[in-house]
């Protein structure tokens, strides 16, 4: 049996560290995901051509569209993170991702009245009310990492994925007090200016 485990991170290379400790403590790259916010267009504007598959094509252009390519081939061999991809998640707008949840999100459940994320997260396990926070960090530019770990290894991977993390319960509770109340799909994705006002309001640095 598995538990799905996820954490919000305000930078991309929180994230980034942390989806690299549980590689390192031994979870497949197939149970692993990233999905990060890409309104600002962070992950473009890196500049020169991504191509480690060396097709001649621009790795950030190209595959990530179809979803189930997300994370696959290069993902399994080279580590999650050669698997990043650019596509669009109902709610969140442009994203940059690799693995199962993204793939599931863009997929079949994109169409889901929830929203292609929550719903990928609830059939993964997590409850309703953490779908939807985490959904609503990823829309408001945050990064967010899943995996689906072992039951009786769940402890010690959870807590790989603690530091430089976001409180989800101190955040949505400061969202409600502004007026949030659940994630919904059908809003239309913020603005940079918007995700740059609430990266000021959290006292959050540069992403990277």
């Amino acid at each position: 049996m598995t538990t799905t485990i996820s954490r919000l991170y305000d930078n991309y290379s929180d994230a980034e560290r942390a989806v690299t400790r549980l590689e390192s403590a031994g979870v497949p790259h197939s149970d692993i995901s990233i999905v990060a916010n890409n309104s600002d267009n962070w992950y473009g504007s890196r500049g020169g051509k991504v191509d480690r598959d060396r097709d001649g094509v621009d790795d950030r252009a190209e595959g990530a569209g179809t979803g189930a390519g997300i994370g696959a081939g290069l993902g399994g061999a080279a580590g999650l993170l050669a698997g990043l991809g650019l596509l669009a998640i109902p709610g969140l707008g442009p994203v940059v991702a690799a693995g199962w949840l993204a793939s599931t999100a863009a997929g079949a459940a994109a169409g889901a009245a929830t929203g292609g994320i929550v719903g990928a997260l609830t059939e993964a396990g997590v409850s309703k009310e953490d779908a939807s926070r985490y959904a609503e960090g990823v829309r408001r530019g945050g990064t967010l990492v899943s995996a689906k770990v072992p039951d009786n290894d769940c402890g010690r991977l959870d807590a790989l994925l603690h530091d430089r993390s976001v409180n989800l319960q101190e955040r949505s509770s400061a969202w409600q007090k502004a007026g949030w109340s659940d994630f919904d799909a059908a809003s239309p994705p913020l603005s940079p200016e918007d995700i740059g006002r609430e990266r000021e309001l959290y006292g959050v640095g540069a992403r990277r």
